[in-house]
């Protein structure tokens, strides 16, 4: 994902961001006032430690860190999974068309939209790996080499859609020559849906798609919802629009925003 604005460890951390609203959309948003003292402000160690508790932290023989299916987390996404399931049950029971904001279509094919870092695919190993100190050089070593694992309860979410009828498109901050590396993750992560150009959406600065009027200048809201209204334009009706990061769900062109948790960085 491109991060130049990224802020890790944000003071919402320590709260681990619990989902909340209709569909999981969480209420806290990243700090960004001034502190006027030292004790506004966390200890870094601190939140380090609470994130890892978070995560239930497992440390392999090799020094690598991975997220425990039995932690807090694990229980929070899967959770969100769940809940997102069965609302959209409800919604394919009673018909999915409803009107949902400006440039919104109605009666199209069942969609669901879902990005990929921590939403699909957990970041967690290569956080830990980096210190939670993101570079362009890493991710792009990260990717080639390593698969991450799935966010729990997510594959078992997506490919239970697709089964029902309901097309899965991936739309990530991830750069295009990033693709094949991601394709190949999520085929590995156990994603068992079409994961080609048409249904896999990734950010193209070289040659950005004519759709998007911002061109190579977009900011992630831009960016993501204009590809969304791209993708309602083709004849879908987005029921879900899925993410960690509130830039995800802006934007509108979706029925229901769901936002998963994600307590290591914040992107505007």
């Amino acid at each position: 994902m491109r991060r130049p604005l990224r802020t890790a460890l944000p003071l919402v951390a320590v709260a681990a961001v619990a989902g909340t609203a209709f569909f999981g959309v969480g209420q806290a948003t990243a700090e960004r006032s001034v502190p006027r003292s030292d004790k506004e402000i966390p200890n870094l160690d601190q939140v380090k430690e609470k994130i890892e508790a978070y995560y239930g932290d497992i440390e392999t023989e090799d020094g690598e860190h991975y997220a425990s299916p039995k932690s807090n987390y694990a229980e929070q996404v899967r959770g969100l999974a769940s809940d997102a399931r069965e609302d959209l049950e409800k919604g394919l029971g009673k018909g999915h068309a409803k009107g949902h904001g400006k440039g919104a279509k109605t009666h199209g094919k069942p969609a669901i939209v879902l990005d990929v870092d921590d939403t699909t695919l957990l970041t967690y190993n290569f956080e830990r790996r980096i210190g939670y100190n993101f570079s362009q050089k890493a991710q792009d070593e990260y990717l080639r080499t390593t698969d991450m694992d799935p966010v729990f309860g997510m594959t078992k979410l997506v490919n239970w859609a697709h089964k029902k009828g309901i097309t899965v498109f991936f739309l990530t901050g991830r750069k295009e020559y990033q693709r094949d590396w991601s394709v190949r993750n999520l085929k590995k992560a156990g994603y068992e849906v079409p994961v080609d150009k048409e249904h896999f959406y990734l950010k193209d600065e070289k040659n950005p798609p004519p759709y998007l009027e911002c061109g190579n200048e977009c900011t992630t809201v831009e960016y993501k919802s204009g590809t969304r209204a791209h993708i309602e334009s083709r004849g879908y009706d987005i029921l879900a629009n899925f993410g960690d990061q509130y830039s995800d769900l802006k934007g509108g062109h979706a029925q229901r925003k769901v936002k998963l948790p994600n307590p290591m960085y914040y992107l505007p």
